[in-house]
């Protein structure tokens, strides 16, 4: 499956690394924040919400919670790259 199945499957979920600030200038439709300084504390979390596609503004914070989450047993982590492109692919 590629990324623009991935983020248009029902059972992805598409999350915003950016800060809460960042998030409300603009986001992905049904996309949820959780901002990256909180992804150490929330793993679990994301392990019970899997396949994810994360994002941020260029992909750089989104690769660097990829490449944790993916250290930490998530096996279905994708990095989108910035929101905008995600959204753009997103029918």
């Amino acid at each position: 499956m590629n990324i623009q199945e991935l983020i248009n499957d029902s059972q992805t979920t598409i999350v915003d690394v950016r800060t809460e600030e960042e998030f409300l200038e603009g986001n992905v439709r049904g996309s949820i924040n959780i901002p990256l300084h909180e992804v150490v504390d929330r793993v679990e979390e994301f392990k019970k919400i899997q396949p994810l596609v994360l994002c941020c503004l260029s992909g750089n914070r989104s690769g660097q919670a990829t490449d944790f989450l993916q250290a930490q047993g998530c096996n279905q982590v994708y990095n989108g790259g910035g929101w905008e492109m995600v959204d753009a692919q997103k029918i």
